[in-house]
């Protein structure tokens, strides 16, 4: 081997060396970024014996990778559901603190029966105002916290198309840089570093596909294989509504015109916040806001008061209970959009509204002036047949709509039971599915910071390694250098 060719090895591999220890060093400069992969210096025998860096690689897993957005995907749209039944609960507890509708409504029961007993007795009648009052409140309460929860899921969701949208302007940025970087055979490392965390956060908000080609180019597909981006990115969009009452559906999320929220089509979305939201607007809280309007309109109909003169011909009227437009008894078995944020005590059997409480046990709370609604035609203070009336009325059959979600004919006090317990089924489950997809969600990003992450015990070694490297590089350079000087020495 001749003197040159040595020293040019010799230099090709402290030039390298260098090189790999820029690498490093890039490694361990971010090693507190846990989307950052690690780097390493891809090295080729040049012509002559030397060696160079060819590119520069990371080390990537990309079925982990998968593994990471998909679970990221499914953690955000359980979130969102769970934030909104938990927002619910909140109002309505459990049976045990005697604020759900069913312990409410065993109040009421449990107040008419202590008035049958002492059908004279004011304090008791004053109690089944009360105990009325305290269930047609949690009802308003209840009615007006899913329309809460559907209103700040629709904001919500403007949010997530928005960012959807600005994240999508980022990774078109990235991507360029890449494919053109790519082009040119430039290391495109910490670009693409970037674009897998922007894919993240993208499947935060939606469920995606990628598909790499030529150059490193990228496209995302979303929902139903709908395009998110090729090129360019696809416009995100919705019509948010301020407000969303009863009985209203919230404005579908449009990919390029295509509607992914919208359960009738196939491209509905099946993961992210964005998913989450809809369901919870769209489907869990509506149906949860029907059962409550069935129980106020059961309501309703069970304390109705009907004609009790000798020839009987006017419609029954809203009696104990009544409600924001009553203009008669709600039809059986069909929902009435809004009547649980609309019902409220007759104020004829409020005292302090200036009613008489003792017109539960006497009837013509509906219509003090009408006589025809008046059960207690001679004026006994011992008249109890109203009461047995009302009490019996928790449990006969009604007949309630199969829209709602529950069985369409119950007792008022089964069905407000039954829907508790789906709620609370529903909750349930949502809070361990939530648990479940998290923990999923930090293995995922566990493993896959094992197989690509930045290592510091392995980059401190790698780097006594390149110094050793360096030194015998060194080392060979100068007795080269020394052998030239022997050489010029002895031909003078």
């Amino acid at each position: 081997m001749s003197l040159s060719l040595s020293f040019d090895i010799g230099r090709s591999a402290l030039s390298t060396t260098a090189e790999q220890s820029s690498v490093v060093s890039r490694n361990v400069a971010s090693s507190d970024d846990p989307r950052a992969t690690r780097k390493s210096a891809e090295l080729v025998t040049s012509y002559g014996g030397g060696i160079r860096v060819s590119e520069i690689r990371r080390a990537v897993d990309v079925a982990l990778f998968e593994n990471l957005t998909e679970a990221t995907s499914v953690l955000g749209a359980q979130d969102a559901i769970n934030n909104g039944l938990r927002e619910i609960e909140s109002v309505m507890g459990g049976a045990d603190l005697g604020r759900s509708p069913t312990a409410l409504l065993g109040r009421v029961r449990d107040s008419l029966q202590a008035f049958s007993a002492a059908p004279s007795d004011v304090v008791s009648a004053h109690s089944v105002v009360d105990a009325a009052s305290d269930i047609a409140g949690q009802l308003n309460r209840l009615a007006e916290t899913v329309l809460e929860v559907r209103s700040s899921a629709d904001v919500a969701l403007s949010h997530s198309v928005a960012n959807l949208n600005a994240l999508l302007a980022k990774f078109e940025r990235v991507n360029n840089d890449i494919v053109a970087g790519s082009s040119l055979n430039k290391d495109i490392t910490d670009l693409l570093d970037q674009r897998d965390g922007l894919l993240v956060d993208m499947s935060e908000e939606i469920d995606i596909r990628a598909l790499t080609r030529s150059n490193n180019d990228m496209i995302i597909f979303a929902a139903g294989g709908v395009t998110l981006f090729e090129t360019v990115p696809r416009a995100v969009y919705m019509e948010p509504m301020p407000v969303l009452p009863a009985g209203v559906g919230g404005s579908a999320v449009f990919i390029d015109g295509i509607p992914v929220t919208d359960p009738n089509v196939s491209a509905v979305a099946a993961g992210g916040r964005i998913a989450g939201l809809a369901v919870l607007r769209d489907t869990i809280a509506p149906e949860f806001g029907r059962q409550l309007d069935e129980i106020a309109r059961g309501l309703v109909a069970s304390f109705a008061e009907s004609d009790q003169s000798a020839g009987p011909g006017l419609p029954d009227q809203p009696g104990l209970f009544t409600f924001s437009g009553a203009g008669g008894i709600p039809a059986a078995g069909s929902i009435i959009d809004g009547i649980a944020l609309a019902i409220r005590v007759n104020p004829n059997a409020i005292g302090a509204e200036g009613g008489d409480p003792f017109r539960i046990r006497d009837g013509a709370i509906s219509d003090p002036l009408n006589p025809a609604y008046l059960y207690n035609s001679s004026g006994a203070a011992g008249f109890t047949g109203r009461i047995n009336e009302l009490i019996g009325s928790f449990d006969t059959a009604l007949a309630f709509d199969p829209a709602a979600g529950l069985s369409n004919s119950q007792s008022l006090i089964a069905y407000a039971s039954d829907s508790e317990g789906a709620f609370q089924l529903l909750r349930s489950n949502s809070a361990r599915e939530f648990e479940y997809k998290a923990v999923l969600a930090d293995r995922s990003r566990e493993a896959l910071s094992k197989s690509s992450g930045v290592n510091l015990d392995e980059e401190m070694a790698e780097l006594l390694d390149l110094e050793r490297s360096y030194q015998a590089s060194s080392r060979l350079l100068q007795v080269v250098d020394s052998m030239f000087d022997s050489i010029f020495a002895a031909t003078g």
